[in-house]
């Protein structure tokens, strides 16, 4: 923060700001003195300024990615594809820059190059990834960073949200598609996920010992808002695991998640259908229970979403389908008036 003092009717300003040395200089004018205060300021903001600490010139982002990868990130339930992440940040030039050096043009230019071959959704997780170690190093590893170089850039716009839902004739082109499909796993695990709302992780971490046939439900321990919470089961769902209640496995849906992957892909293209992902029949089940006329709580009892607006994002109805059952409310009320 700048400071002015006056002097012999001069202006003498200093700067101090933490992790740089203190910058002095005068002028005749105070108006002058401003200037060139807010001037170094940004400077400092920028990270275009050298600073003081000798510890900087000896760490570089590599350093400080290698020590959030060995003791945060396995705190984490996401910890496999951060780890990725992780990596794919350190083979990039920016690890090798030293924190002394380092500003936000550097941030920026690792963000441009992403840009051109991830989608913005991605460079926005690498970035949060990147940000939270900055604060961290300030905060808790002593690193006398001046500031947060990753606050101090623009950010892609996300992606739009998906809206993809099953059109019609998708449903059956599936299912035939599934028919063939040699894995006995592939054709319930997609059923099971359409009726259910689960995630995929959610629904092949599913063990016997967790579902309850008499009561329906199937209790999951470990979900990914990191709360555990059991789903009510539909007649339909019922139905699926009866089918596979025979099989001696300890989980439901014995299969890996690269296995249900290639297997999904490969019933995509035998049913010639594009641009439908796995998780897009999350969508599909959480509209359809919106449209067999669920609540909001009831519906997030069994999706799992602790937030309205996050629910908003996985619904969408089919307006036909309203409008079926607002012209059947309006005409069992005129049926009631004129009767």
């Amino acid at each position: 923060m700048a400071t002015f003092l006056k002097r012999n009717n001069r202006w003498r300003v200093q700067i101090r700001r933490t992790g740089y040395p203190s910058i002095t200089k005068t002028f005749a004018a105070k108006a002058d003195a401003q200037a060139w205060a807010r001037d170094k300021e940004r400077q400092i903001d920028r990270g275009e300024l050298p600073t003081n600490h000798h510890e900087l010139k000896a760490i570089t982002v590599g350093d400080l990615l290698q020590r959030y990868r060995d003791t945060i990130t396995p705190k984490k339930r996401g910890q496999q594809s951060e780890r990725y992440m992780l990596g794919t940040i350190a083979s990039h030039p920016l690890s090798q820059v030293h924190l002394s050096r380092l500003k936000p043009a550097d941030i920026a230019q690792y963000r441009d190059e992403r840009a051109r071959s991830v989608t913005p959704s991605s460079v926005l997780r690498e970035l949060a990834i990147l940000s939270h170690m900055f604060t961290l190093a300030m905060k808790d590893w002593g690193i006398p960073l001046a500031s947060n170089p990753v606050t101090l850039i623009s950010k892609p716009a996300p992606n739009k949200a998906r809206d993809r839902r099953l059109e019609e004739g998708e449903l059956e082109r599936l299912e035939a598609a599934l028919s063939k499909v040699r894995n006995p796993y592939i054709k319930p695990a997609f059923f099971f996920a359409i009726h259910t709302g689960m995630r995929r992780g959610e629904l092949l971490s599913l063990t016997w010992a967790n579902v309850d046939l008499t009561n329906r439900t199937a209790y999951l321990p470990l979900t990914k808002n990191g709360h555990s919470r059991t789903v009510p089961l539909s007649g339909n769902a019922i139905d699926v695991l009866k089918e596979l209640s025979s099989r001696s496995d300890t989980r439901v849906f014995p299969i890996t998640a690269n296995a249900l992957r290639l297997a999904w892909e490969r019933v995509r293209e035998r049913a010639d259908i594009d641009d439908l992902h796995w998780h897009d029949l999350r969508h599909e089940a959480v509209s359809r229970f919106f449209e067999l006329g669920l609540s909001v709580p009831e519906v997030s009892l069994i999706s799992g979403h602790k937030d309205a607006r996050m629910l908003a994002r996985y619904t969408h109805l089919k307006a036909e389908d309203v409008a079926k059952k607002l012209n059947l409310q309006q005409y069992s009320l005129y049926s009631d008036i004129i009767t």
